[in-house]
């Protein structure tokens, strides 16, 4: 299979462009913000900021990619493992090589969580710009019916804060949402693994009993509370501090798409999805386990 290193094609102004593509991206009616909408997605923003997120993944996490060459055209549900919560970097790797792939001006959306996009709307309202839409299979739907492509992470909480120990463990749970989705939707699941994300911090506990005690599920829709070590904090506590990740190498895998056949069994092609990320899981852990 052919790896490569991303290719550093920023200039060398791109980290001082960042600052102001953020700016213009908060800009607006953000206290108001149609979580919903497809047309808020901002190409021209978007490729203002690659180059950033370019020399960003080159440089500081070392990211290697692998399968992005024979991406679908059409409509297709990419389905990734999640790390490290919501400073974990494997979205901003998976994001960038997919623009890198396809183009910014290619419509790709990622499915955000309820409470980013309407709890904190300026913070919606900037994701927004680079293509967020709340998690809901309606606005999922309605984005792949446009002819979109969008980014999904179906173990969520589970998967993002699973315990350091767990780091190369690709949780799904028992969700068959994401499958329900493809099925109605008539398009394929692209399976993307993330190796070395999940150490950007050090998870020392998932949390699940205090989320339970804070009644989390209920008003956050979420079922982990996790305690962590990460910079530069030191002790981070709960799902919403952001932290700089650690600078660890990442690996980020491709896969041949499965098809979601309408009348098939979800729980089915859920564990087949989750099987094949597994096993890619594994083989790019023993990479790194050989790496110098």
């Amino acid at each position: 299979m052919n790896t490569s290193p991303v290719t550093e094609t920023a200039p060398s102004g791109a980290a001082s462009a960042v600052f102001p593509a953020l700016r213009e991206a908060a800009r607006g009616e953000s206290m108001s913000v149609d979580t919903d909408r497809l047309d808020a997605r901002d190409p021209t923003l978007i490729a203002r900021l690659l180059p950033f997120v370019r020399a960003s993944n080159r440089r500081y996490l070392r990211l290697r990619t692998e399968g992005f060459e024979s991406l679908p055209q059409g409509p297709a549900l990419y389905v990734g493992n999640h790390n490290g919560g919501i400073a974990g970097p494997d979205l901003c790797c998976t994001l960038g090589t997919l623009w890198d792939a396809r183009g910014p001006e290619a419509p790709l959306y990622a499915l955000a969580h309820d409470f980013a996009m309407r709890q904190v709307k300026p913070f919606g309202a900037v994701l927004q710009r680079f293509g967020a839409l709340r998690a809901t299979p309606d606005n999922a739907l309605r984005a792949l019916r446009s002819g979109a492509q969008v980014l999904v992470y179906p173990g969520g909480d589970l998967d993002a804060y699973r315990h350091a120990s767990r780091r190369d463990e690709v949780v799904l749970g028992k969700r068959t949402g994401f499958i329900r989705l493809a099925q109605t939707a008539g398009v394929p699941i692209v399976p993307i693994v993330a190796h070395g994300a999940h150490r950007s911090a050090y998870i020392f506990s998932e949390g699940e009993a205090l989320a339970r005690l804070l009644g989390l599920k209920r008003w956050g829709r979420l079922e982990r509370f996790p305690l962590a070590f990460a910079l530069p904090w030191g002790l981070t506590l709960g799902p919403w501090l952001p932290y700089l990740p650690l600078p660890f190498p990442i690996q980020l895998r491709a896969l041949a798409p499965i098809a979601a056949a309408p009348g098939a069994d979800p729980e089915a092609i859920r564990e087949q999805v989750r099987a094949v990320m597994q096993a890619a899981m594994d083989d790019l852990a023993r990479r790194a386990r050989k790496a110098p």
